[in-house]
């Protein structure tokens, strides 16, 4: 199992923070330019990203103001689950968005990158759309 993880202090109240997180169709706020094809419902979505792979994903757990935990359903190429972690803070609320994915050796070679990336990315772009 590879991890990728990022963390980042949100100027923003945390059931702020949850509720537009815990809605799928705000995660096209935080995509790259390379996802296509965005499609969502409240729990679901469904893209591709250029040149690489079709993902269709669904919100499988939310404990409310805390966790929202997201799998990839209809046959995707490697297992993944992301996670959205939240923690109130003094000055907002602390996000933590963790990939896990099942990759063997030579996807772990390929993906490593930009799965990390966009695990970074969509943070950043989460602080940019909030404080």
């Amino acid at each position: 199992m590879a991890t990728f993880e990022s963390k980042k202090v949100i100027n923003a109240p945390l059931e702020t923070v949850y509720n537009f997180l815990s809605d799928f169709n705000n995660h096209q706020q935080l995509m790259p330019d390379s996802v296509q094809n965005w499609a969502s419902t409240f729990n679901t979505a469904g893209f591709s990203i250029q040149n690489m792979v079709q993902l269709s994903l669904k919100i499988d757990e939310r404990v409310e103001n805390k966790t929202i935990n997201i799998i990839a359903v209809d046959n995707p190429p490697f297992s993944i689950q992301l996670n959205w972690d939240l923690a109130a803070e003094n000055s907002g609320t602390t996000v933590t968005f963790t990939i896990n994915a099942e990759l063997n050796m030579m996807m772990k070679l390929m993906a490593s990158g930009p799965l990390q990336k966009l695990a970074d990315h969509e943070t950043e772009r989460l602080v940019n759309v909030l404080s």
